[in-house]
């Protein structure tokens, strides 16, 4: 089981790694193990869900590792809004169509912006979590 102290060193880590300056904070109300917030630039994660979600996508890391794949991810986050300017008014007064188009997008550039900043041993981890991470949403 990884503590609170645990994963806000993996996140100090992996940012400086980067070169990010993205802000981080522990959240025990948040409902899923990590998430970005574009307008306040914070990844915030929730400790009791990081490890849930790590007893529920079964693969071959460390829990360190696996906390870094996530992270990555969430970067990835970062990534598209830098480089994409979404029109996020569409997520609240949007058209469901519309509103599921844009998730989509966001979600898929997520996880190919955050792949290229998963070191190369983590990878293959890396895709097999987000085949997971798409067959746990569909409740498969």
């Amino acid at each position: 089981m990884l503590y609170i102290w645990d994963i806000e060193e993996i996140i100090k880590n992996t940012l400086q790694e980067h070169n990010l300056d993205i802000n981080y904070e522990a959240n025990n109300n948040l409902p899923a193990p990590m998430s970005y917030n574009v307008s306040t630039n914070t990844i915030s994660f929730n400790y009791l869900e990081v490890n849930g979600y790590i007893s529920k996508i079964k693969i071959k890391e460390t829990d360190e590792n696996f906390v870094k794949i996530m992270l990555c991810h969430e970067i990835g986050y970062y990534h598209t809004f830098k480089k994409h300017k979404h029109d996020l008014r569409t997520l609240k007064y949007g058209e469901d169509d519309e509103i599921a188009e844009l998730k989509s997008e966001i979600e898929t550039n997520a996880w190919e912006y955050g792949r290229t900043l998963v070191p190369v041993n983590l990878q293959e981890s890396y895709d097999k979590v987000r085949e997971l991470n798409e067959m746990l949403i569909k409740g498969l």
